[in-house]
């Protein structure tokens, strides 16, 4: 298992406020202490992690994406029971450009609650938000 020592998903104790919430051999949940505080904007959330550093979710072995699906029914329980979210986003970022700070493949396990100010907008929001247009493109209208 290849581990980068300055990582701190290869090496959690490195991020004093997070913990390992659930893990298996290949992977592990890790959530950071202020998303265990009720009320916070991504209250519950967390991160689902491989144990051997790959780049991106494009990098994960077969055994590591069958470990992170056999490992999110196990978070959502723990999420459900805890926070009682009324839906949740799940997602990659690969690469900078996409969004992807730490080198490290992580997928988002976020909980929405319907009191949200954006309850109802998923993760596609900003890519339909005019806001985010490209320059110079006046093609489709994804706003449907």
């Amino acid at each position: 298992m290849y581990v980068e020592s300055n990582c701190v998903f290869c090496e959690p104790k490195l991020e004093a406020d997070q913990k390992i919430i659930l893990s298996n051999d290949y992977c592990m949940f890790l959530q950071l202490d202020q998303a265990r505080i009720k009320g916070v904007k991504l209250e519950g959330a967390g991160l689902i992690v491989p144990k051997t550093h790959r780049q991106t979710a494009f990098d994960l072995s077969l055994e590591e994406w069958q470990a992170t699906y056999e490992l999110l029914p196990h978070v959502k329980k723990y999420i459900d029971e805890t926070y009682q979210p009324d839906g949740y986003n799940l997602g990659w970022n690969c690469g900078e450009i996409s969004g992807q700070h730490i080198p490290h493949a992580h997928l988002h396990v976020l909980p929405r609650y319907a009191d949200e100010p954006l309850a109802g907008k998923g993760i596609r929001y900003m890519f339909k938000n005019d806001k985010n247009e490209r320059k110079g493109f006046t093609g489709l209208n994804w706003n449907k």
